[in-house]
């Protein structure tokens, strides 16, 4: 929460103000029990990114930042659902992004910018 509260300030002091929060979802599987969870490395790491969410969302809810969850697979739905015939337009807008933003600039980030305008949208 205190990540979330020092970003918020950091912004606020810009004269930017957070809308919201995009978060990207896993596939939606439950986990099995923990002892399967342990069992396996794979699992291990699907159950951090799971914990991991679930600690960004509450931070940002504390917040007031409302948060929208996408899955990965749904994403080109929503943005076609979003933007319309302007997604390509979008989506190059976003690509040349990286020459501002600069590095890395891969498609992490090229997809975490796409989620993020359809939570503003």
């Amino acid at each position: 929460m205190q990540a979330i509260s020092e970003m918020l300030d950091s912004v606020s002091a810009r004269n930017y103000r957070v809308v919201g929060c995009a978060m990207l979802l896993a596939s939606g599987r439950a986990l099995p029990a923990l002892s399967k969870i342990l069992a396996s490395h794979a699992l291990i790491h699907t159950a951090e990114g799971e914990f991991f969410r679930k600690v960004v969302r509450e931070a940002c809810e504390h917040c007031r930042i409302p948060v929208v969850g996408i899955r990965e697979r749904e994403l080109d739905e929503r943005a076609n659902a979003t933007f319309g015939r302007a997604v390509t337009r979008v989506r190059q807008h976003i690509s040349g992004l990286g020459r501002t933003v600069g590095s890395p600039w891969t498609q992490d980030e090229k997809t975490a910018a796409l989620a993020g305008l359809i939570a503003c949208s």
